[in-house]
């Protein structure tokens, strides 16, 4: 692992027309290194300065009436673009966030985000899985990533999802315990470390007392009845 930063995250907006009418209404940033979270979130709700359309409300649960007030995507640009820093970003249908983005960055009087900086999931998916239902919710099920915190699309329960989702597509768990990072250089002969000697020797062999109560032990529980005894005097008699 080389401490790789990049941003998984996701937008919530009023609609689909980013160069239109339509506005971010929620923004969620995981920052994760070497595919795994951090911690370090950048998350916000934002003022679309218009009335967000029911069949919106339905799927994200954000109202005009909650959105009210909250601050505008300008007020928040510059925390934003100090969050995400140089690293890739990492969105599901990236062209539709990057779309939202660079238009409210425009809009802000800032510069646009390259298109080389955008990373797609959802093309990531259709590539490994040609065919295969590639929505967010559909690669949770394939996974097995749980979905029992998600009730509504929120931008930040869906980067956490998407979080996810992209350690099974850039490899599996088994990439986040490094088993794929290069063997220590070896210590002794044939590649293998040097074995360490141990600090006392194990006692592998019992001592006399030992065996003796071992014997007396098994000498107690002598019956007809124990199945072994039969097999072991079929043996010394030469019988299988």
């Amino acid at each position: 692992m080389d401490g790789t930063r990049e941003i998984v995250f996701d937008t919530e907006t009023t609609g689909f027309d980013a160069k239109g009418a339509d506005r971010i209404t929620e923004i969620g940033c995981i920052e994760i290194v070497d595919l795994l979270p951090t911690g370090q979130q950048f998350h916000c709700y934002l003022d679309p300065q218009r009335e967000v359309p029911e069949k919106v409300v339905e799927i994200t649960g954000l109202t005009t009436e909650f959105l009210r007030g909250k601050p505008l995507f300008k007020d928040k640009a510059d925390e934003f673009l100090e969050f995400v820093g140089d690293a890739t970003l990492i969105a599901h249908n990236a062209q539709f966030d990057m779309g939202f983005i660079n238009a409210e960055l425009v809009r802000s009087g800032r510069e646009p985000l390259p298109a080389k900086r955008f990373k797609d999931t959802l093309a990531m998916a259709n590539a490994k899985f040609p065919g295969s239902p590639a929505s967010l919710d559909a690669l949770c099920k394939r996974f097995d990533i749980s979905l029992s915190a998600r009730d509504k699309h929120g931008a930040i329960i869906d980067s956490e999802l998407l979080a996810a989702v992209y350690l099974e597509l850039s490899g599996g768990r088994a990439m986040s315990l490094g088993l794929d990072a290069k063997p220590i250089a070896a210590e002794g002969q044939n590649g293998f470390p040097a074995a360490r000697p141990r600090p006392a020797p194990l006692n592998l062999l019992p001592s006399e007392a030992e065996t003796e109560m071992h014997r007396a032990f098994i000498a107690s529980l002598k019956s007809e009845k124990i199945v072994w005894d039969k097999v072991w005097a079929k043996r010394r008699r030469g019988n299988p």
